[in-house]
């Protein structure tokens, strides 16, 4: 009988307040997907190429996990209180009956028991398949159908959310089991009264909402135009004051919606307008902290979606080479790697084969003012040049020697990122052979460069200075033009004069990381063999993947199984899969976890709007049989509960959707949130803005829909409608 009992209020309780089992169900999807992690394509894809750092991602997992654990135990709580709640007259009969205080908190755990097992049933599957559809959709994305997908089942994800969520879900019903056992017949039989109502004064309220603006125009301030001041810590600050002000801002308006009411006198007795914005005002006023927590939820959840949007949206450029040529580039010594690669196993996946020789040039031996030794470079003709192509501003601080340090950014005019780099690396500069950009430029279908004995090419790294056309820097080919029109020559090496061939094709030296300069002279080889410092020669040897080989089967099939064959060869190498899977384990770092969180910011700010609005509807539920005395119709009484959950969703999304829109600028303004592709920029914020829309629907639907059983389960007047 007792079992029975239990089984069927558990039931009863899951059909009357669904908002409260799909907290649950939501709970339990969500810890499996962030614990599921490990287990993802992508993650698994990227631990052989970027292992530490995905190890360091899941190792950051647990804390994500405790502090999702810690958010959603007061979420449960809140919403197992409001299930409490509204069956106090209920447990108060069973005390009449004769059921001890002890078989009654035995019996809400039970129920809770059962709950919680379905709950992790639905919640398991749910979360299974969201994390297999995760999965799915970003190897698509990433790697157009590269990574093979295979159907995982993370069995740690599985029990660590079994463990996580019923220990949540037994802590909370202890707690609230415990108060249930502290109270008395009549308390519970009599539920919980109507609180006075504490509206305040007019001057106060006002200064209230006076104060809460102040505050939030401050804090709107500081992240617009003080973002990174002091090392960021005024981010703080504007959090803080954002807060406060938020908090002020909903207590005082929340008491001074009275005034909507008396204002509309024509429509005071029409369709319970006047009563619906009392109930609203009640709502507000009395829980102004919760609505304001809420709203600041939201508006977090705002800015993190539109980060981890903006994360996707680099998704596009990850497959694009931009600068980058080569496949792989293999270290070692140079008889030996070209004896491997020409092999009859590694000739199907080579082609453009190519020697690289760098090294940076020698000094003379003279000693200089300082005790330094001199450079054979004499380019102050060039930076004369340059520096007359700078903007007025720069032009100055250079002139007058304010200047002191120069920085490679993509915001600077090209000028003064050439004069940056040359400044530093001109005096000492690296040295490439012509016949090894020669072989660069010819995998390209270029021309070679063809340079005479007394003039060089200068190169620059596009990946490091920002170049939008790789093929041209028009500041520098203006200056270069100019003089070979003149006849002039603006570099001298070791007291000889050299001309500089202006446009020159830039791409990137290696396939990856082992080569990273700004710059380097191009010169002729035997000019490389007289100024080269032997003591800095190294040589890499670079290849593409052969593209009829990429048409047959992709390009990453071929490059993995190149790899495998490289490292049986015992040989140093680096392969474009390694900046491929750099780039989107930026991506996946950037987007997963600020996305889990983001939704679930959203998801428990929505849960407690909704629940809480459900309680004071409780709370309040004589007041609609009152009105049913005086006439009210019940479809009446509906439309204006509909209204009331629609007024108590929006108010706090209004200011969530100001304060989020101005974080979103901030973050676009100081590059934290970067969005290159402006064609995706759209259809992306509207998918997103779509999903967090439909979650509010949802949630207000539902919140609604309980409601409208609350009402029908009054004892109403004969005839009512």
């Amino acid at each position: 009988m007792f079992s029975r009992l239990i089984y069927r209020n558990a039931k009863r309780s899951r059909k009357e307040n669904v908002i409260y089992f799909a907290t649950l169900v939501t709970a339990v999807a969500s810890f499996y997907i962030i614990l599921s992690l490990g287990k993802q394509d992508v993650i698994l894809f990227l631990r052989e190429f970027e292992s530490d750092a995905i190890d360091k991602l899941l190792a950051q997992m647990p804390i994500v996990y405790v502090f999702a654990l810690f958010l959603l135990f007061f979420l449960v709580l809140f919403a197992n209180r409001y299930q409490l709640n509204r069956r106090s007259k209920e447990f108060g009969l069973y005390l009449m009956l004769g059921m001890r205080k002890e078989r009654l908190v035995l019996q809400l755990l039970a129920e809770g028991f059962i709950t919680s097992l379905l709950a992790l049933i639905g919640g398991l599957l749910i979360g299974g398949f969201l994390a297999e559809v995760i999965s799915l959709t970003v190897s698509r994305l990433v790697g157009q159908g590269i990574i093979g997908h295979q159907i995982s089942l993370s069995v740690s994800a599985i029990l660590f959310t079994i463990i996580g969520f019923l220990l949540i879900q037994f802590i909370a019903l202890v707690i609230l089991g415990g108060r249930l056992f502290n109270q008395e017949v009549h308390q519970l039989l009599n539920e919980q009264m109507d609180k006075k109502q504490d509206m305040g004064h007019f001057k106060g309220n006002v200064l209230h909402i006076l104060a809460g603006s102040i505050l939030l125009g401050v804090a709107y301030w500081i992240v617009l135009y003080r973002f990174m001041d002091f090392g960021g810590l005024l981010l703080f600050v504007a959090l803080a004051l954002g807060s406060l002000g938020t908090i002020l801002f909903m207590r005082g308006f929340g008491k001074l919606l009275g005034l909507l009411a008396s204002l509309s006198e024509r429509r005071s007795t029409k369709g319970l307008h006047t009563f619906t914005l009392r109930q609203f005002q009640e709502n507000i006023a009395n829980k102004s902290t919760s609505v304001a927590v809420t709203s600041i939820l939201i508006t977090l959840s705002i800015i993190l979606i539109a980060n981890g949007a903006s994360t996707i949206m680099g998704l596009e450029n990850i497959y694009t080479r931009s600068s980058s040529l080569y496949d792989f580039t293999v270290h070692g010594d140079n008889q030996k790697v070209e004896q491997f690669l020409t092999s009859e196993k590694m000739v199907p996946y080579v082609e453009d084969l190519n020697l690289l020789e760098i090294g940076s040039m020698k000094y003379q031996y003279e000693d200089g003012e300082d005790g330094l030794p001199l450079s054979l470079v004499d380019w102050s003709k060039l930076r004369e040049q340059i520096i007359m192509a700078l903007p007025n501003n720069y032009r100055e601080q250079i002139l007058s020697g304010d200047m002191q340090g120069y920085s490679i950014s993509s915001e600077n005019p090209e000028a003064l990122n050439l004069f940056g780099v040359l400044e530093i690396d001109a005096t000492k500069p690296y040295l490439i052979p012509e016949s090894s950009y020669n072989g660069l430029l010819e995998a390209i279908g270029e021309k070679p460069l063809n340079l005479h004995s007394d003039e060089i090419a200068l190169y620059f790294n596009p990946d490091l200075l920002h170049m939008d056309n790789l093929e041209s820097m028009p500041v520098l080919d203006h200056i270069l033009e100019k003089a070979a029109k003149e006849g002039q020559s603006l570099m001298s090496i070791n007291d000889k004069a050299i001309y500089i061939r202006p446009s020159i094709p830039m791409r990137g030296l290696v396939a990856d990381r082992s080569v990273e300069i700004h710059s380097a002279f191009i010169v002729p080889d035997h000019m490389f063999e007289q100024l080269l410092n032997t003591l800095t020669y190294a040589s890499y040897w670079n290849f593409r993947i052969p593209q009829k080989l990429q048409d047959q089967q992709g390009l990453m099939k071929p490059m993995m199984e190149a790899r495998d064959l490289l490292n049986s060869s015992g040989f140093k190498f680096e392969s474009y899969l390694q900046n491929f899977g750099r780039k989107l384990f930026y991506v996946v770092a950037g987007s997963y976890t600020i996305l889990y969180m983001g939704f679930l910011f959203l998801i428990i700010a929505c849960t407690v709007l909704a629940l809480q609005f459900l309680t004071q509807m409780k709370q309040t539920g004589g007041r609609y049989v009152t009105l049913s005395m005086l006439g009210a119709k019940r479809n009446q009484m509906k439309k204006s509960m509909h209204r009331q959950v629609l007024l108590t969703f929006l108010l706090p999304i209004s200011l969530a959707c100001v304060s989020g829109a101005v974080g979103i600028r901030a973050m676009i303004s100081f590059v934290i949130i970067h969005i290159e592709d402006k064609a995706l920029l759209y259809p992306i914020a509207f998918t997103f803005a779509c999903i967090v829309i439909v979650v509010l629907v949802i949630y207000g639907a539902a919140a609604a829909r309980s409601a409208d059983h609350e009402i029908d389960k009054l004892r109403w007047k004969p005839n009512i409608d």
